[in-house]
């Protein structure tokens, strides 16, 4: 029996069939891009200048720009491999894995912040012996990197588990057949079948960090970062005081966005 393939005439026909998926998906598009219209409308060129030429925006600014990337590594490189092993292997007790993971996802910002005070706060065990080395993990930048990884590493986890378990466990017994070991097969084989997955996991890690706020708040009020200085600001001028700040935060989410999805587009490593 011969396939059909569809024809511009029979996907026009089928425009009818999806008017109501596409209405109510028009809507959300609508409620999307209303407040970002009306924001841009409200915001003009030279107070934005002005507004990010002061000394707190450039050092929230500075700030963000060194914690959220760090975050973004540790969540990758230690949420990575956890990713791939929840996709690989079946053990006792990885259901209470999988609900750690998810955890940080369910909780409220503030409540992990209140629960990272309680770990690592300064007049705990751990926060008190590191403040004595001159290491503090409250109020200081790496206060900010323990907040942003705890809230945004479950993203890079869940999304990278997903794309490891599409990958065809055929492709990588192949590989273990030629010669290849465990780590080969990973770096080789599965790491860049799985790409676009752990791209996107590591894309809404990013974003999840450099826009953290509630735990930030909690952990390290000071130095500010992008989203406590733009809750200063709110407070002390209202909605025009942060339209610079929030600017800048959307700026450098988009080009981050567009860096990895390019880089998502080079090919991948196979085993040759």
């Amino acid at each position: 029996m011969s396939s059909r393939q569809p024809t511009s005439g029979g996907q026009s026909r089928r425009l009818p069939d999806l008017f109501v998926p596409a209405l109510l998906g028009a809507l959300v598009l609508v409620y999307f891009a209303v407040p970002f219209l009306a924001f841009f409308a409200r915001a003009g060129l030279s107070e934005v200048i002005s507004g990010l030429t002061t000394t707190g925006a450039r050092r929230a600014i500075r700030n963000s720009l060194l914690t959220a990337p760090v975050s973004t590594a540790i969540a990758t490189l230690l949420g990575v491999p956890l990713a791939y092993v929840l996709a690989r292997s079946s053990f006792r007790g990885k259901r209470l894995v999988e609900a750690l993971v998810v955890l940080p996802l369910v909780v409220p910002p503030l409540v992990g912040g209140t629960m990272i005070l309680t770990a690592v706060g300064r007049f705990t065990p751990i926060g008190g012996a590191a403040a004595s080395v001159g290491l503090p993990l409250t109020d200081s930048l790496l206060g900010v990197i323990l907040a942003q990884t705890f809230v945004a590493a479950p993203f890079v986890i869940v999304t990278a588990r997903a794309g490891f378990g599409a990958v065809d466990e055929r492709l990588e017994q192949a590989s273990r057949s030629l010669g290849y070991g465990p780590l080969e097969t990973f770096w080789h084989v599965s790491l860049p079948i799985a790409r676009p997955a752990v791209l996107s996991g590591i894309v809404l890690t990013f974003v999840r960090a450099l826009g953290e706020f509630g735990a930030t708040l909690m952990v390290a009020y000071n130095p500010r970062t992008i989203p406590t200085r733009i809750w200063v600001e709110f407070v002390g001028g209202g909605i025009d005081a942060v339209v610079p700040l929030a600017l800048a935060l959307l700026v450098v989410t988009l080009v981050v966005l567009a860096t990895l999805v390019r880089v998502g587009q080079t090919p991948g490593v196979d085993v040759g």
